[in-house]
């Protein structure tokens, strides 16, 4: 009989929960959000009726695809920057035509079974997935070095992030895919809260589920006994910095360890794990242009609930 496999937990998600939660105001980064369970989660949120991101995103994919390809050309290979379910590429594949694609998620076995469904679905396209933090700089398979190369970010993930954040983002991408390399990238714009709340707060209850994942796995990979059932989720919009955020709030006096280290909540405090910052029409071309990124085009629906820009990397310059 073969031994058991030991999984040892991942030294940043350690370090970044110990810290998060010692912190004078509790947070940790959302990538930690996206276990295997987190990202299943994270796709059945997707699909609901009050995400109206993935339905305003959709269409705009289709209806501008073909551009894309033709600005981008043959032989590119697309790469993608926290996948998922490579649902949305599927549209992109289909107009650009791409000669490979490289898909990059942390949660290693949901990508390795997602880039699996798109290698059998488009067997014309090489398929090379990359575990990996795409927050910094990856080196990119041999195989797609000569490639020219069109970065794919949609959904408007890049809103997880406060400013200074997606601007390193946006450099490590470009160090990423090189000078002279595409951008198409998905940006939510600002709209009525009380719609943003519905789609970051589900009657459902899925949202919930998949901000309280976190604690299960704090629980399950840094031996916690974090009391999950002590926690609530919590939307809220924060009108000066333009942007929902998702806190886990204590419903009462708690005391828990993590990895041997003891902690204590009262009741109302709360971890911070998740921002989803909306823009303004500008807004995003000054963040990509701080990024190196020299946008080229851009689309929104009609009613500019969200937009789609496509950047090209710019060589560095160096002002007077």
């Amino acid at each position: 009989m073969d031994a058991p496999r030991l999984v040892w937990p991942d030294p940043a998600f350690r370090s970044d929960v110990l810290a998060g939660l010692a912190a004078p105001i509790r947070a940790i980064p959302s990538r930690w959000l996206y276990d295997r369970r987190g990202s299943e989660l994270f796709e059945a949120i997707t699909r609901l009726p009050e995400y109206y991101l993935t339905r305003t995103e959709r269409p705009l994919l289709e209806a501008h695809g073909g551009e894309v390809g033709a600005l981008v050309g043959s032989g590119s290979a697309i790469v993608e920057f926290g996948s998922g379910s490579s649902t949305k590429t599927r549209i992109l594949l289909r107009h650009v035509h791409p000669a490979a694609y490289v898909p990059i998620d942390i949660s290693g076995d949901f990508l390795r079974e997602a880039a699996a469904e798109i290698a059998a679905e488009f067997p014309d396209v090489a398929v090379h997935p990359v575990e990996a933090d795409f927050m910094r700089a990856i080196a990119l398979p041999a195989e797609i070095a000569a490639a020219p190369k069109l970065g794919f970010f949609p959904g408007s993930t890049i809103g997880n992030m406060v400013a200074g954040t997606a601007v390193d983002l946006l450099r490590a991408m470009k160090a990423t895919l090189g000078v002279g390399a595409w951008l198409f990238i998905g940006l939510d714009r600002v709209k009525d809260p009380a719609e943003l709340l519905r789609a970051y707060d589900d009657p459902q209850g899925i949202t919930a589920a998949f901000n309280l994942n976190l604690l299960e796995r704090i629980n399950r990979e840094l031996d916690g006994d974090i009391p999950v059932e002590a926690f609530r989720h919590r939307a809220l919009w924060n009108a000066a910095r333009s942007r929902i955020e998702m806190h886990l709030e204590a419903v009462r006096d708690v005391h828990f360890s993590v990895d041997g280290q003891r902690f204590a909540m009262k009741a109302g405090e709360t971890i911070h794990t998740e921002n989803s910052h909306k823009y303004g029409a500008r807004d995003a071309r000054f963040m990509l242009l701080a990024g190196g990124w020299e946008v080229e085009r851009e689309w929104s629906d009609a009613d500019e609930r969200f937009t789609l820009l496509l950047a090209r990397a710019e060589p560095e310059r160096f002002a007077p």
